[in-house]
């Protein structure tokens, strides 16, 4: 079983993954996002540091919207109605909804 997953992971390597696909507290190879919404920049401070986060909806090709979090820089460098790529990414769920960001490891870029 674990060998038909790995190969089943390895095949789909590199192909982007819809909203649908997406599970809590996992990674991701790459997901293809459209922001629908940007809500306001806002200040927070933890033991881990501190910093800026911004909260947006976002939809995959098929309309499925997921709740996507931007941090620090990625707060100025994103507006509504652009498309975007999250390559190597990380789910979270907060009071019960999805949310997607590029996490510890992964990379945001813009798409033309």
């Amino acid at each position: 079983m674990v060998l038909i997953v790995s190969i089943y992971n390895y095949l789909k390597k590199g192909v982007n993954m819809m909203v649908k696909e997406l599970k809590p507290r996992a990674g991701f190879d790459e997901i293809v996002l459209e922001v629908v919404s940007k809500g306001e920049e806002r200040e927070f401070a933890n033991a881990n540091g501190s910093g800026k986060v911004c909260s947006c909806a976002a939809k995959d090709d098929s309309g499925e919207e997921v709740s996507l979090t931007l941090w620090n820089e990625q707060c100025a460098q994103i507006a509504e109605g652009q498309k975007l790529k999250i390559t190597n990414g990380w789910t979270s769920e907060y009071q019960g909804q999805l949310q997607v960001s590029t996490g510890k490891q992964g990379t945001l870029e813009i798409l033309k």
